[in-house]
């Protein structure tokens, strides 16, 4: 006969496995999640079927609420086609040494800053790199929250010292930058609407070289993550046709399209098995980030 305190233990221990068991399919759900090329940002290419990603995931430093509310959108292909890599060498690594080993702050706020950018004005934020000076033009009119959000980060240093943490040489052809944790899944705890979504410029879908739009979560199958950019943006290096939900906020002058070239001509790095992530070659660490009016 089983006693009473045999089967309280017995009960303990079931309940202990049934957790158990419930964390670790939370854990290899949000790990396929992070796999998927660490992606909110997914295009299947008509020519041979190609996903290629740009990765902004909001569910940074391992909240749980964050990390449930984060919802990557996936589409379908038959054959996923490998993203090619290459070793080159790194162009900006005498910058980084410069920088030393200088950490991004931890910084995160609950709602969008109140709007106060000009928006008849238009505005430059220049990204200081290990790689060079960037300048994005934005034009406040077109994504006055866009514009605004990023002139409130910029000022309180969110952006200073963080990583580039995906290069994409295939597909798409993009660099993505924006995420103090330097994984895709950094947000500053606010998203912000779509703006600017029927741009001329953005003609059959095809985001020109040289735009510089906002990375999120929607996804075209459910139809659902509009309006959920955080900080996380691309910086396009070559044509890339991609789907109109992307908000194009600026462009890039020439002189920033040959730091561009440099850091893409490097090449990428394999697939980080965690995140999925395709690191550039070249080390592209924001040293600051400043904005204001052109």
């Amino acid at each position: 006969m089983v006693s009473n305190e045999q089967r309280r233990r017995q009960l303990a221990r079931e309940k202990y496995l049934r957790q158990q068991n419930r964390r670790e399919a939370a854990r290899h759900k949000q790990r396929r999640r992070y796999v998927v090329i660490a992606s909110t940002l997914a295009v299947v290419l008509a020519a041979g079927g190609v996903v290629t990603a740009v990765s902004a995931l909001s569910g940074g430093d391992g909240d749980k609420k964050k990390s449930d509310k984060a919802s990557e959108p996936t589409m379908p292909t038959p054959s996923p086609t490998p993203t090619p890599t290459t070793k080159a060498p790194d162009p900006c690594a005498k910058g980084a040494k410069e920088a030393g080993n200088k950490k991004p702050k931890t910084m995160s706020w609950k709602k969008e800053p109140a709007l106060t950018v000009d928006q008849s004005a238009t505005y430059a934020m220049k990204l200081e790199t290990t790689c060079g000076d960037m300048t994005v033009t934005m034009d406040a009119a077109k994504a006055p929250h866009t514009v605004n959000s990023f002139n409130f980060l910029a000022g309180k240093g969110y952006f200073d010292h963080t990583k580039c943490h995906r290069l994409t040489p295939q597909g798409i052809f993009v660099l993505q930058c924006g995420d103090p944790m330097g994984t895709g899944m950094g947000d500053p705890g606010y998203t912000i609407p779509d703006e600017n979504l029927k741009d001329s410029r953005i003609k059959g879908n095809k985001y020109p070289a040289g735009t510089v739009a906002m990375a999120n979560q929607y996804d075209p199958q459910t139809k659902k993550g509009k309006n959920s950019g955080g900080s996380q943006f691309f910086l396009v290096y070559k044509d890339s046709e991609l789907p109109p939900y992307y908000t194009p906020f600026g462009t890039l002058d020439k002189e920033s399209m040959k730091v561009l070239k440099k850091i893409s001509d490097a090449g990428a790095a394999a697939p980080d098995p965690q995140t999925g992530n395709t690191a550039p070659n070249a080390t592209v660490l924001i040293n600051k980030a400043t904005v204001g009016k052109s």
